[in-house]
């Protein structure tokens, strides 16, 4: 990722300055220089002071009395102004610095999004084009990264930094090719994602990822960075594409396929402008949202009738948990989760060595 560095001089002159050796020059006195212009000798004076902008009108008035172009009285009034204006924004920058603390810079060059530079100040300049923004305060702003400023704090979870993961969820979603979203379709693929939960990830990553691609959901696979400690994320690249992230987390394939399903239970079950950010909003709205995903994600791998036979089982054991999984069409480690969830089954029971853990590179999103 490159960047052009423009030069730019912070040594304008200041029209006010310029008309005062004009005038010095030819000995013609403000009070005069107003008398021809028919303005207040007061207006020269606070143009000469650089107190009062010199405006088009006032730049040909100028132009006409004392033969200096129009253009270049407004010329110069521009430059100031500009040189002013990237004085205020270097100092907002300066403050900005502060922000750098809420986010890892460093995982974002391993991600190549943004430059490796060292000084503060050109951070910040990284960072607002990484994100788009003028400012990096103006994130709260962004319909995508919003919910990030409204995650829990109960985790210490930086907004910053759950923004910087979005953005480069958007950053791989837009590189990856989609077909049009399809409702009908998505729920009709269900079935063949839950059969995948079977497969290891050198074999369903591909797989799960052209799946979605055929419905219209990009699926990012990034790890997450520091202070997010977000699961996974949805949100719209349009009405058309949708993107779930997901952070591989804890690294248990139970909670990726949970969480997976989670998300898509946002995609199919509430709108299009949404973004959300599984465990973080504290919005009552919006965790009602999270409780329905949360269903939906559930259901989908255990549907209720299959869970009622599983919870009256008298004894959980390996053998018992492998042909429960087997008539379900399900890894058994999804099982064992599920029992685990409920608090039917000991965190530190046995049947843990069912469940299996996922890898993946930070680049590729590959086992």
């Amino acid at each position: 990722m490159t960047t052009d560095k423009a030069l730019h001089s912070d040594l304008a002159i200041p029209p006010g300055e310029f008309l005062a050796e004009i005038l010095e020059s030819r000995q013609i006195s403000q009070a005069e220089l107003g008398r021809r212009m028919g303005r207040p000798v007061q207006a020269i004076n606070e143009i000469v002071k650089g107190e009062k902008s010199v405006t088009p009108e006032t730049a040909i008035q100028l132009e006409q009395v004392l033969g200096v172009p129009a253009h270049i009285w407004t010329g110069m009034e521009s430059e100031c102004q500009l040189v002013r204006a990237r004085a205020q924004e270097a100092q907002q920058v300066k403050q900005e610095t502060n922000l750098l603390d809420e986010i890892s810079y460093p995982h974002l060059v391993k991600l190549g999004v943004v430059q490796a530079v060292r000084g503060g100040v050109d951070r910040v300049g990284q960072l607002k084009n990484f994100f788009g923004v003028a400012s990096l305060e103006n994130l709260a702003q962004v319909r995508t990264y919003s919910p990030a400023f409204r995650v829990s704090r109960k985790k210490e979870a930086s907004p910053y930094a759950l923004a910087a993961w979005l953005r480069c969820g958007e950053i791989r979603a837009s590189a990856i090719e989609t077909k049009p979203f399809s409702r009908d379709g998505l729920k009709a693929g269900l079935a063949e994602i839950r059969r995948l939960t079977n497969d290891p990830p050198a074999r369903f990553a591909s797989a799960l990822k052209n799946a979605l691609a055929d419905y219209g959901v990009a699926l990012v696979i990034l790890p997450h960075l520091p202070r997010t400690y977000a699961h996974g994320a949805t949100f719209w690249l349009s009405p058309g594409k949708a993107v779930v992230m997901m952070s591989i987390r804890g690294s248990w394939a139970d909670i990726f396929w949970f969480s997976l399903f989670h998300e898509l239970g946002h995609v199919l079950l509430h709108g299009n402008r949404m973004t959300f950010i599984e465990d973080g909003d504290s919005d009552p709205e919006v965790v009602k949202q999270e409780e329905a995903a949360d269903r939906f994600a559930a259901n989908v791998l255990i549907p209720p009738e299959k869970h009622a036979q599983l919870t009256s089982l008298p004894l959980a054991t390996a053998e018992r948990m492998v042909a429960c999984a087997r008539t379900m069409g399900i890894h058994p480690g999804i099982v064992v989760g599920r029992l685990q969830h409920d608090g039917l089954v000991s965190q530190m029971t046995p049947l843990n060595r069912l469940r299996t853990r996922l890898k993946w590179s930070a680049r590729t999103g590959k086992s």
